[in-house]
């Protein structure tokens, strides 16, 4: 097969951004490479237009067009002519699209398009309680209709957006999966001596950065030895407006504990993993997610984890087993499984085992792109059934 994915981010040096969606394609795609399908990855939103290949992968980065009141119109209409050549000349079967803000809705497209959740503006903004722009909730409402089939990263993001867009398609649930062969925990070891909490992730409220100062305090107060590293992009408030989350951080930690404070910034994604290897616990205190990449990377990585409790975390976290889930708010039973792990190395060592050999059943990157493998195979063969 030859199959395109249209996305606004991917973890390459040439692309402009990219975050949890970007990492879940990118792995997606290398593991359907690795099957023998051909893959083309389009990404939009960029600096300017430019077409290379790299590993194999043909990429087609789409500068967005700028026109008041059309731009969003006119940038559809460009990617639409860029899409259709490519289906044309043959060198693409099938598009995958994301639901984040209904990019595909108006795109009319000579191929069968598959859009999969991994949640939309709508979605994120009913898990933060606030209320979606209009416009954001239509788009992404007809980009799910259009579509020819609809698959979702969790049963959870596919049973909540069904409610909130009165929807009756069928989901397929195929979760993210990466490579295991780039994670794994021998890259380096744990000194007991300083015992290290690990997040990575967007620095962002929705991800539970302002309850993780008053985790980590009570976590400081019974271990004082405990250092915390943050490693992400630092996001603006949506509710305050502050321009940094890291700012409203510091201000909440005590302290005392803030000295054990390390935010790194953004970090290139080849070098998670050895900031991983050299973690103790790593940390997850989320309100909103819909299955993410960072828990199972850690989770791959042998690493015993505190994750939120919220919706998705079931499909991911066997509470007790593989991991401990815990809501965010709780920072006293969030901080108590903490220490209860950094006291118990044996203890750690065996969910952290535990939550490598899940990740091997589930979400090793071969299982996930045979199911993927097989649903575009469902798709093509009925679109072709359908067409005239």
């Amino acid at each position: 097969m030859k199959i395109a994915f249209l996305t606004s981010e991917y973890p390459h040096p040439k692309a402009n951004f990219a975050a949890g969606i970007g990492t879940s394609i990118m792995n997606l795609a290398n593991g359907l490479q690795q099957l023998g399908h051909e893959i083309t990855v389009v990404i939009y939103g960029q600096d300017q237009d430019e077409t290379f290949t790299d590993s194999g992968i043909a990429f087609y980065k789409v500068k967005n067009v700028k026109f008041k009141g059309l731009s969003r119109y006119l940038t559809q209409k460009k990617i639409q002519r860029l899409l259709n050549t490519l289906v044309r000349e043959k060198k693409i079967d099938l598009v995958e699209v994301a639901d984040w803000t209904g990019i595909s809705d108006r795109l009319r497209l000579n191929c069968p398009v598959v859009i999969k959740l991994h949640g939309s503006d709508t979605y994120f903004c009913h898990l933060d309680r606030r209320p979606v722009k209009y416009l954001n909730y239509s788009r992404e409402k007809k980009a799910l209709q259009r579509a020819d089939a609809h698959a979702s990263v969790s049963k959870y993001v596919a049973e909540v957006t069904s409610k909130l867009f009165q929807l009756q398609n069928t989901f397929t649930i195929i979760p993210n999966g990466i490579d295991l062969e780039q994670f794994n925990n021998n890259l380096a070891s744990v000194s007991s001596d300083e015992p290290t909490l690990l997040y990575f992730g967007t620095l962002i409220r929705k991800k539970g950065l302002l309850e993780l100062p008053f985790i980590f305090n009570e976590v400081h107060r019974q271990y004082p030895r405990a250092k915390l590293m943050l490693i992400g992009r630092n996001a603006s408030d949506i509710v305050t407006g502050n321009s940094s989350t890291w700012q409203m951080m510091q201000s909440l930690f005590d302290a005392d504990a803030l000295a054990n404070v390390n935010y790194l910034g953004s970090v290139p994604y080849d070098q998670i993993k050895g900031y991983l290897a050299n973690a103790t616990v790593c940390v997850f205190p989320t309100f909103a997610e819909a299955l993410p990449v960072s828990w199972i990377e850690a989770m791959a990585m042998r690493k015993a984890i505190v994750a939120s409790n919220i919706g998705w975390a079931p499909e991911i976290i066997d509470d007790g087993v593989n991991g401990y889930v815990v809501h965010p708010k709780d920072h006293a039973e969030f901080a108590a499984k903490i220490v209860a792990l950094l006291d118990n190395p044996a203890l750690r060592n065996q969910m952290g085992q535990n939550a490598r050999d899940k990740v091997i059943q589930q979400f090793s990157i071969a299982v996930v792109a045979r199911k993927n493998e097989a649903f575009y195979d469902a798709v093509l063969a009925k679109f072709k059934t359908s067409r005239p």
